[in-house]
């Protein structure tokens, strides 16, 4: 028997928002399951390698994860460059975001090693999408915010593309929440998320939040300055406990 349990990963194509074609990086762990499930919402900078990266470090805990490229339909190309395209035009409408989660969610769902429960985890614009879908979607079993800014109106860019601010929904929210911070992150600042706390208490919601001084935005993102390893440390482990907590059977 290995050391390590194995898993396997690759490049996924599913039916996403409209019925539109979206890649996504998909990896679970060897053997018949069954597996919860949990979707991996990326940054603003992207589909990039740390994302692949984070999606195999869930897999490996025993999550079949997948974290589909939101700005797909802005290819082909490089990731980053496609990213830098999205970024340029104001970013993902949030119906689509909502429904390009709502179908990796089916995707996990239909698999045969699937047990049928299902988080989310977002880092950056992705945890404002994470908190954005679990107020938006009836059937998100957690979900994990890791410094997720612009959640509030006197913030948003774009009333188009992002009709609702995101703290509006917290009422709907039914999944129990995670939220991980920076003390010295500017968007979400820590102001921002004493707001979010304050709603999320107020309306009697199941949250826990993580406060990490000497960390500032992006913290878990070992291949960048912002990177802060005790901090990040902790915090995986804090993701990997809430999952195992409200994922399993």
């Amino acid at each position: 028997m290995s050391s390590y349990p194995g898993l396997t990963a690759e490049c996924v194509m599913f039916k996403g928002h409209n019925g539109d074609t979206v890649e996504a990086y998909y990896a679970k762990p060897s053997g018949k399951g069954p597996f919860p499930g949990v979707v991996l919402i990326h940054h603003a900078p992207g589909w990039d390698e740390w994302i692949t990266e984070a999606t195999r470090k869930l897999a490996h805990h025993g999550f079949a994860t997948i974290a589909p490229h939101l700005y797909h339909r802005d290819g082909p190309g490089n990731p980053d460059d496609i990213a830098a395209k999205a970024r340029a035009e104001g970013g993902v409408a949030d119906g689509q975001v909502i429904g390009d989660i709502a179908a990796a969610m089916a995707y996990l769902r239909a698999q045969p090693e699937a047990s049928g429960k299902v988080g989310l985890i977002g880092f950056c614009s992705g945890g404002r999408h994470a908190y954005l879908c679990a107020g938006s979607l009836s059937n998100v079993d957690a979900v994990v915010d890791c410094w997720g800014g612009n959640k509030f109106a006197d913030n948003k860019k774009d009333p188009a593309k992002r009709p609702i601010p995101p703290i509006e929904l917290t009422e709907k929210i039914t999944a129990p929440v995670l939220g991980l911070y920076g003390n010295d992150d500017k968007n979400p600042s820590p102001e921002d998320v004493n707001r979010t706390e304050e709603r999320l208490k107020k309306a009697g919601k199941n949250y826990e939040f993580h406060r990490y001084d000497g960390a500032g935005h992006g913290f878990f993102n070992a291949p960048k300055a912002p990177y802060r390893p005790e901090q990040a440390t902790d915090g995986w482990n804090k993701v990997f406990a809430f999952f195992k907590k409200h994922l399993s059977r």
